[in-house]
């Protein structure tokens, strides 16, 4: 068996360059993708660069221990699967840490097809298999990325789409909670069923009661048919709840009910039908903010959020900013049907650096209106700062740049001063002769700018 592109990644850390050849060999000629580290502090910077399924370390290392490492491996990474390797003498720390989550330990010397056993074990148990569980990155395909802290989240995104346990996805506007939501439900055993999403926040509460539960006809005022709801329409699939934070009090109760029972009633019906639903909700709003104000119900809130996944704003993973500007240029130049191959260097630093407010929402329409406008193979600088409104530096002559400061800095010290000439002389550090010159040149007069005349001022 060789090594693939979709063979698992191993780092093997340990001081001893002899021990790591022979295990790098060995785990190679069983089809995993291996990388080396002779410290921790080596390790840590691999695993900020490169994502790995597995990490396989000797308990003592020249720089610190190898629990230390495990601890920072587990606070950033926390899905991924950790085995120690140890000495005689260590066994004692090797068990702590695997009380605290290590996924096992091997005391050296050890058989290789122990450790081979070891390392599948533990592979197994990060990426369950079977069902609809997928074992490869199918699932996440739409949430394009290579920055380690999407790919720690995505490897948490897929250990909880093996469970059926709620999640609360949180995040700023735009940031693509719903597509995180649509990955969890494409890599669980629901996968084959329906997934369904409503937005709570942009419907009535008169009709949200009805699109999720579902109403009889003649129930109420223009319900002319029978509607069986989001729930049942769900139903052995998956529920996505988008700003769950914006429901009204009032239908919070019944949705609790609905969650505790796992029966649903539609608006005029006597009797209640069962289901089978898997629960994703998002949110943009501090819920514990609404909890404290009464805003939220707290036993709903626990009941939604099992497990909550932070998605980062686009800010903060820059390094996928370049990725999505890409992936989305060649998804919408075959929409338009032009010949687009990339962007210019300055305009790629100009997406790089933007503050992007928006997240990733904001930059797939910023690439879209430059896009639409495109005349050239390279997308233009001028096009990426017209759609993020950045207006062009004007360019002017030295003489003209300095006159308009100094006017603009005369304007200013007068706004300040009230039109006191003297204070606002001593603040230029010019005496009332020259500076009187100055106002003069610029055909500024001080009585516009006392207070009974600071509106013409301005």
């Amino acid at each position: 068996m060789t090594a693939t592109a979709m063979s698992p990644r191993l780092l093997l850390v340990d001081d001893d360059t002899d021990l790591l050849r022979l295990l790098s060999m060995r785990l190679t000629a069983s089809g995993y993708r291996v990388s080396t580290a002779e410290t921790a502090e080596a390790a840590l910077v691999r695993l900020a660069v490169e994502r790995f399924s597995l990490v396989v370390s000797d308990v003592r290392l020249p720089d610190r221990d190898g629990l230390s490492l495990f601890e920072d491996i587990r606070r950033q990474h926390p899905a991924l699967p950790v085995i120690l390797l140890t000495a005689h003498g260590t066994i004692p720390d090797a068990v702590e840490a695997t009380s605290r989550g290590v996924a096992g330990y091997l005391t050296k010397p050890f058989d290789s097809q122990a450790l081979l056993a070891g390392i599948a074990q533990a592979l197994s148990r990060a990426v369950p298999g079977g069902g609809g569980v997928t074992a490869d990155d199918s699932w996440r395909a739409d949430l394009v990325s290579r920055s380690t802290r999407m790919n720690a989240l995505l490897d948490e995104a897929r250990l909880v789409a093996a469970s059926d346990a709620s999640v609360l996805i949180r995040g700023d506007s735009g940031t693509g909670k719903e597509l995180l939501a649509r990955a969890i439900h494409r890599a669980s055993t629901r996968a084959a069923a329906p997934f369904v999403a409503i937005n709570c926040g942009a419907i009535p509460e008169q009709l949200l009661e009805s699109e999720l539960f579902g109403h009889e006809r003649g129930a109420f005022t223009g319900a002319s048919s029978r509607r069986i709801g989001l729930f049942r329409a769900a139903h052995g699939g998956t529920l996505f709840l988008d700003e769950i934070g914006d429901m009204p009090p009032a239908l919070q109760v019944k949705l609790l009910r609905v969650l505790q029972e796992r029966v649903v009633r539609p608006v005029g019906a006597t009797q209640a039908a069962p289901i089978d639903v898997r629960i994703v909700s998002a949110t943009h709003c501090d819920l514990d903010s609404a909890l404290a104000q009464g805003q939220f119900r707290e036993d709903l809130y626990y009941r939604i959020n099992v497990v909550t996944l932070l998605l980062p704003a686009l800010a903060e993973r820059r390094e996928d900013i370049p990725l999505l500007a890409e992936h989305f240029l060649r998804v919408l130049a075959k929409k338009y049907g032009k010949d687009l191959r990339g962007f210019a260097p300055d305009a790629l630093e100009a997406l790089a650096t933007a503050a992007w407010a928006g997240n990733v929402r904001q930059l797939q329409n910023v690439v879209e209106q430059a896009c639409a406008l495109a005349t050239t193979p390279l997308v233009p600088r001028a096009l990426v700062d017209r759609a993020l409104r950045v207006k062009p530096m004007e360019a002017l002559a030295y003489a003209d740049a300095k006159q308009r400061f100094e006017r603009n800095y005369l304007v200013q010290l007068l706004k300040l001063t009230a039109g006191n000439v003297t204070d606002a002389a001593r603040i230029a550090g010019r005496n009332r002769t020259e500076f009187y010159r100055l106002l003069q040149r610029y055909g500024l007069s001080p009585g516009l700018f006392r207070s009974d005349a600071a509106d013409v001022a301005s």
